[in-house]
């Protein structure tokens, strides 16, 4: 089976990168299986890990001034050393890091840059979703990145208030990135309690890559449709790895 070279932009953070490569060879081993080729060694394409320190995005979105702080350009620089290795198609393993998705794009057109919420959106429109939960970073919700490739899908996004936005970021923050995972799923959680008590079982939509190391088997969430964005965005990565398109959202 042909394969083509693709890249992976990481270090968002560094657990959440290294995780993603992990989702990205699960799902080379069902492109294999789909197509009836053996799952070997020999039989996965070339993909490179770009995890390079990046400056926080949630924090920089908030600040109107440039400077050491903005990732902007660590992201294109690690874009630049992934295009000289032949990368084709690349993922960012990081939700926030979608909001600068156009200036990197336009500056790296050989390259195709692939869209997170954008593969969300295709997943979950094919199920017939018509509305979903979404627990973010602060970066998320207000660069609106969900809101609108979900909007375009026709599936309404609910979200938490101020409070629980809070909550989520000291579950990422003070928990995850700190390695205390036992206060990142107890937040998590909350949170995503509330928010199913208030508005009935939804789809839940984990738009940090820190969430899903934390919240699957949260208690109080069994049975629950929690949805991992890296996981299509991993499938998706795979699909052009093995040069498969999928089909486009009208």
């Amino acid at each position: 089976m042909a394969t083509q070279v693709v890249g992976i932009l990481g270090g968002m953070g560094p657990a959440a990168g290294a995780d993603f490569v992990r989702l990205f060879v699960e799902a080379c081993a069902r492109q294999l299986q789909a197509q009836g080729q053996r799952v070997q060694d020999q039989a996965f394409p070339e993909h490179w890990l770009a995890q390079v320190p990046v400056p926080d995005r949630s924090g920089a979105l908030l600040s109107t001034e440039s400077g050491a702080h903005q990732p902007l350009e660590p992201m294109l620089q690690a874009l630049g050393r992934l295009a000289a290795l032949g990368v084709q198609s690349v993922a960012m393993a990081c939700n926030t890091a979608h909001a600068w998705h156009g200036r990197l794009q336009a500056r790296f057109p050989q390259l195709e840059l692939l869209h997170v919420a954008e593969e969300v959106a295709r997943a979950l429109r094919a199920e017939g979703v018509s509305q979903a939960i979404l627990l973010a970073t602060t970066g998320t919700y207000q660069t609106r990145l969900y809101d609108e490739a979900l909007a375009r899908a026709g599936i309404a996004l609910i979200t938490p208030d101020a409070a629980g936005r809070e909550r989520l970021m000291e579950g990422i923050y003070q928990g995850v990135k700190r390695g205390d995972l036992v206060l990142a799923q107890r937040c998590f959680a909350e949170v995503a309690q509330d928010l199913l008590a208030r508005h009935g079982a939804q789809p839940l939509i984990m738009g940090c890559t820190e969430i899903p190391l934390a919240l699957p088997g949260a208690p109080g969430l069994a049975g629950q449709r929690l949805l991992d964005p890296a996981q299509h965005l991993a499938q998706a990565l795979a699909q052009r790895a093995y040069r498969q398109l999928p089909a486009q959202m009208s």
